[in-house]
């Protein structure tokens, strides 16, 4: 088991840190070889690198030891950097606590946040004109053609599933549950999810831990792309890739984060009504706000109580 134990984590380390880091160094390599006077040329590359080759260090035993060790420290040092770097951008794409962000940023956010939000409400009125709009054309009759109105419903979507509540898509798609289970089932998501977790199948949880990570690497090519940036210093063609890295992220990030906020959704939907069965509430009938809400009271701990009115105020 410890011998199995250790392959998965040594493939770890090398796919997740070594691999990429070691990409980077040669990136890194290749930019200070060829400048930005000769972007593409192989013939200067080769020779560079044959000149690196016949140094003297490079010749003995001890010091391609030297070498390798040097190579796989420097990238996974670079990997676990970019994996720092991932953390800050996946809280910037997420935006969960945006309001606790410093001054400077929290207004940003809370401009966009606006921008958003206006933009939201126009493309929402113009998806209830035409919903309402089919709503009396089937009274009296003739079905209109969906086309605008789901084109008009896309639209919305596209800014964000819910009226924004953060400064990035990729925040709203998975704020969007907690808002919809509140609406539907007056679920509070953050007291169910811990104790939902808990008594959700494996195949489940595997499928929901699955989307999160993915969520995870899409954000950390945001990192990637920020440490190539640096590169165009030297070589031009590191825009190239900072660019290609960059729309990848977002794309990436997008879809993962739809796909999270999906399973999240689908799985508290689904296994509420088990939970309220481990804790004894086992709602009669279809699952409703008042089941909801009797689950949300039961799962929401109590408020910590009021110190007495003669208990010293320290620093008073």
């Amino acid at each position: 088991m410890l011998a199995e134990l250790g392959k998965k984590l040594a493939e770890r380390w090398l796919s997740l840190l070594v691999l990429p880091g070691a990409l980077y160094l040669a990136v890194a390599a290749t930019a200070r070889a060829l400048g930005h006077s000769h972007p593409f040329d192989l013939h200067r590359l080769t020779d560079q690198i044959t000149e690196w080759a016949n140094a003297p260090a490079a010749g003995s035993a001890g010091g391609q030891v030297v070498l390798l060790a040097s190579v796989l420290g420097g990238a996974a040092a670079v990997g676990l950097v970019a994996q720092g770097l991932g953390s800050v951008a996946e809280q910037l794409h997420l935006a969960a606590d945006w309001r606790t962000w410093p001054a400077g940023a929290r207004s940003l956010a809370r401009q966009a946040t606006a921008r958003r939000q206006t933009r939201w409400g126009a493309a929402a009125e113009a998806w209830r004109r035409h919903r309402d709009g089919a709503a009396r054309a089937r009274t009296r009759g003739p079905r209109v053609d969906p086309a605008a109105r789901h084109a008009a419903r896309a639209t919305m979507i596209h800014i964000s599933p819910e009226r924004p509540d953060r400064p990035t898509w990729s925040g709203d798609r998975i704020h969007a549950v907690a808002v919809r289970l509140e609406r539907d089932y007056h679920l509070d998501l953050a007291a169910l999810w811990p104790h939902l977790w808990l008594v959700m199948p494996d195949t489940v949880r595997t499928e929901i831990t699955a989307a999160r990570q993915a969520l995870t690497r899409a954000t950390t090519l945001t990192a990637w792309a920020l440490l190539y940036l640096p590169l165009a210093a030297w070589w031009w063609p590191a825009i190239t890739i900072t660019a290609v890295l960059a729309v990848t992220s977002w794309r990436r990030t997008r879809c993962a984060a739809d796909t999270y906020a999906t399973l999240l959704e689908a799985a508290a939907r689904l296994h509420a009504r088990d939970l309220a069965d481990h804790l004894g509430l086992d709602p009669a009938g279809p699952f409703t706000h008042e089941s909801g809400g009797a689950l949300t009271r039961h799962l929401t701990p109590s408020p910590p109580p009021l110190p007495p009115d003669d208990t010293p105020v320290i620093g008073a």
